[in-house]
């Protein structure tokens, strides 16, 4: 009788035990110990002796690079987002769709700063360089649909995954055979050379030009999948593409025209990242790509505001979070590590809010 009691109050306490929250209550203690070290770190950084701590201009110049910077990733984030709204996978070889329009840039601006148009002609010749980028972009977005993607649009979700991360390692080394392993300077114009004085705070006028493209590109893009039809077609096939179809929507030409578009976005982003680093390779694909896949995320996948938010926050994070949270730790080169921020910000995001801030909060089962 003394073995059987003892066996139920074991299996009771065992009961408890499992009945507890151990999900949530494990989500609580890493809230507070993430919170506890992002607040001593701050507090350290910002109480450093006057002699070594950032100046108030260092700060606003870290925000306006994160803001140009954020923009830039929030561009290519919307070619994941609206492939993902569209076909629920994850395109990784956009990273290279953005890559290869930099390098059709690339060589029309070398050409035009020998020449001497790109001086002469600074407005004119940044707009052909988007269009240029925007047109190879596309050209490769759609490619990689029509070759690497249609085929498999019924397998199972693993399989066009994996055919993405392929067309990737491709696409790269596909660059490398014909431009080369090594960095190439962005020709870039005088009269985006120096700075501006606005609202008393001094910014690059590539800066500038990014925050001000993008705005109208994202605005652009917002209104086209609210307003033409093209874009309601969009919204029906992402709601369910087989009830569109039987209402009539051509399927695929609205799967066409989402890569066609994601493409067109990346172009814009490779000039205006290729302007503001005046250089390109055939890797320079791989850490945008990266950042801007974890700024749809954390945003919420699927979602246009979602991408434009969670690029602006990310590029922030990267910005002014090393500075702000590493610094008063005393980690050496702190800035070196911001693209650790950028894993932990998508493992965070994966963790507390699977859907993204503007998405539903739940995981989706894939």
């Amino acid at each position: 009788m003394a073995t059987a009691t003892d066996d139920e109050v074991r299996g009771a306490h065992l009961g408890r035990l499992e009945r507890l929250p151990w999900r949530r209550i494990v989500l609580v203690v890493l809230s507070i110990l993430i919170v506890a070290v992002v607040a001593i770190g701050v507090y350290k950084t910002l109480t450093l002796p006057a002699d070594e701590r950032y100046s108030a201009e260092t700060w606003k110049d870290f925000i306006v690079l994160g803001l140009a910077q954020g923009a830039i990733i929030a561009l290519i984030a919307l070619g994941y987002t609206l492939v993902y709204g569209i076909l629920r996978m994850i395109n990784f070889a956009h990273g290279e769709v953005f890559m290869f329009g930099a390098f059709a840039a690339y060589f029309f601006s070398k050409a035009w700063e020998e020449s001497g148009f790109l001086n002469r002609n600074p407005v004119l010749a940044i707009v052909l360089l988007m269009i240029i980028a925007m047109v190879t972009s596309m050209a490769v977005a759609i490619l990689l649909e029509r070759i690497a993607y249609r085929p498999l649009r019924n397998a199972p979700r693993l399989v066009p995954l994996i055919t993405a991360i392929g067309a990737s390692l491709f696409l790269q080394n596909t660059a490398r055979g014909f431009f080369g392993a090594q960095n190439r300077g962005f020709g870039v114009p005088d009269a985006l050379q120096g700075t501006w004085t606005i609202f008393g705070i001094t910014v690059d006028r590539i800066q500038v030009v990014v925050l001000v493209t993008v705005i109208v590109a994202v605005a652009s893009l917002s209104l086209f999948i609210a307003r033409t039809k093209t874009g309601k077609s969009m919204r029906a096939v992402a709601a369910d593409s087989e009830i569109a179809s039987l209402m009539g929507i051509q399927v695929d030409r609205v799967i066409v025209t989402t890569f066609a578009i994601g493409g067109l976005m990346a172009g814009v982003a490779a000039v205006l990242f290729s302007l503001t680093f005046e250089s390109v390779n055939f890797t320079m694909g791989v850490r945008p790509g990266i950042a801007a896949f974890t700024a749809a995320v954390l945003g919420g996948i699927g979602s246009i505001s979602g991408a434009a938010l969670g690029g602006i926050l990310l590029g922030l994070l990267q910005s002014v979070g090393p500075a702000l949270i590493l610094t008063g730790y005393g980690i050496p080169s702190s800035f070196q590590l911001k693209d650790a921020f950028t894993f932990l910000i998508l493992v965070l995001v994966l963790i507390f809010r699977p859907g993204g801030l503007l998405g539903s909060g739940e995981a989706e089962k894939v």
